[in-house]
C-alpha cells in the first residue's frame, strides 16, 4: 500500500502550500480581534437538566461578532482545587457540540469543559447571515461574493474563527479557571478551529488538532479533491464562475480564512494526528499548516488511515492534556 495518495512523504515534510496569502492578512485578523474585543458578550448561563454527582452542566450563550448569539455547552467540576485547567472542544463540519456524556472524562479530572456550537451549523448557535450569493450550502463560500467585491469581513469563517477566540477569552476570565492552563482540541473542521483558536488566543497552552479542514484551498482544487467537505468550491465555480475568469481572486480571498497563515501565531504545544490516506483533507493541505508552526510540536502519522478515528490517538490526547 502506498504511504500516501498525495505527494511523497519526503516532499510533504517540506511542503509550504500554494494558496495565495492576502497582502493585508495580518491587518485583517488584528482588525477582527479588535472588533471581537469591543463586543459586550452578555454571557448567559442556563442550568441544563443533565445532572451528575461531580459536575454542573450549563447551556452558555454569548454575543459574537455581527450580533449573533453563540451557544456552548459548559461543564464545571463541583469539587477539587481552584483555579483549575480548562479545555475547549470544537466539532466537525455541519455538526454540533455533541452529548454531555462524552465530556465527562475531562470534568472528572478537574477540567472545566466548553464545547462550541458553530454558528449556522447543527447546534443552537445563531447565524445572523445577511450576505449576497449562494446560501444553499457551503460555509467556506459564505460571503465570498462580498469578499471579491472588497468586503472580506463578511466571510462566515471569519466570524466562526473569532467565535472560538471569544469562547477562549470568556473561559479564561472565569474565576475558577487558570488562564495559563487551557487547551483546545477537535477533528476535521474542529481541528481547523483548534488551530484558529490557538492562533487568535495565543495564551492557549496545549492543542490537539486531528486532520484539520480549511487549509490550502488551491492545493485541494489542483488535486481534484474539491468534493465531500470541499465540494462547495466546485459548486461555486460551476454556478458563479464557469470560465474561471475570477479564479485568481477567488483563491486570494479564500486566503483570509486559510489556517496555514494563522499557524505562525500559535504559542501552544501541539499534538497533531494525520492519516496519509485522507482524501477529505489531503495530507499536503495539512502539512502546509503544520510546517508553519514554530512552537513545540509533534505529529502522529497513520500511513494506512484516512479521515476517520485514528486508533489510540484519543487516549494519547487525554494524557497530553492531563499535563495541564
Amino acid at each position: 500500500m502506498p504511504l500516501t495518495f498525495d505527494f511523497p512523504f519526503e516532499q510533504l515534510v517540506n511542503y509550504n502550500g500554494i494558496n495565495p496569502k492576502p497582502s493585508d492578512f495580518d491587518l485583517y485578523w488584528e482588525s477582527g480581534l479588535q472588533e471581537m474585543q469591543s463586543i459586550k458578550p452578555e454571557i448567559e448561563l442556563i442550568p441544563n437538566e443533565f445532572r451528575t454527582s461531580f459536575c454542573d452542566c450549563f447551556d452558555m450563550y454569548f454575543t459574537g461578532v455581527n450580533g449573533s448569539r453563540i451557544h456552548s455547552k459548559l461543564l464545571r467540576p463541583k469539587t477539587g482545587p481552584s483555579p483549575h485547567p480548562a479545555i475547549l472542544l470544537f466539532h466537525g463540519y455541519s455538526g454540533n457540540s455533541g452529548d454531555w456524556f462524552d465530556k465527562m472524562g475531562y470534568v472528572a479530572q478537574g477540567f472545566t469543559v466548553a464545547a462550541l456550537d458553530c454558528r449556522g451549523q447543527g447546534g443552537l448557535s445563531k447565524d445572523n447571515g445577511g450576505v449576497f450569493g449562494n446560501t444553499l450550502h457551503g460555509h467556506i463560500i459564505r460571503g465570498l461574493d462580498e469578499a471579491i467585491n472588497g468586503s472580506p469581513q463578511k466571510l462566515l469563517f471569519r466570524q466562526i474563527f473569532l467565535d472560538t477566540a471569544q469562547l477562549a477569552k470568556i473561559v479564561m476570565e472565569m474565576p475558577d479557571v487558570d488562564p495559563n492552563r487551557v487547551g483546545a482540541m477537535g477533528g476535521s473542521q474542529g481541528g481547523a478551529l483548534t488551530v484558529a483558536c490557538a492562533a487568535l488566543e495565543p495564551r492557549i497552552r496545549r492543542v490537539a488538532p486531528f486532520y484539520p479542514f480549511l487549509s490550502d484551498y488551491q492545493r485541494v482544487w489542483s488535486m481534484d479533491q474539491a468534493k465531500d467537505a470541499y465540494k462547495e468550491l466546485q459548486e461555486y465555480f460551476r454556478i458563479f464562475d464557469p470560465l474561471h475568469k475570477k479564479e485568481k481572486v477567488i483563491f486570494e480571498k479564500l486566503g483570509y480564512i486559510d489556517i496555514q497563515y494563522l499557524a505562525n501565531r500559535i504559542k501552544a504545544d501541539i499534538l497533531w494526528g494525520i492519516g496519509l490516506m485522507d482524501t477529505i483533507c489531503p495530507p499536503s493541505s495539512q502539512f502546509a499548516v503544520y510546517n508553519k508552526i514554530t512552537s513545540r510540536k509533534s505529529m502522529d502519522i497513520y500511513p494506512d488511515y484516512g479521515h476517520e478515528i485514528l486508533p489510540g490517538l484519543n487516549d494519547k490526547c487525554f494524557q497530553f492534556m492531563m499535563e495541564l
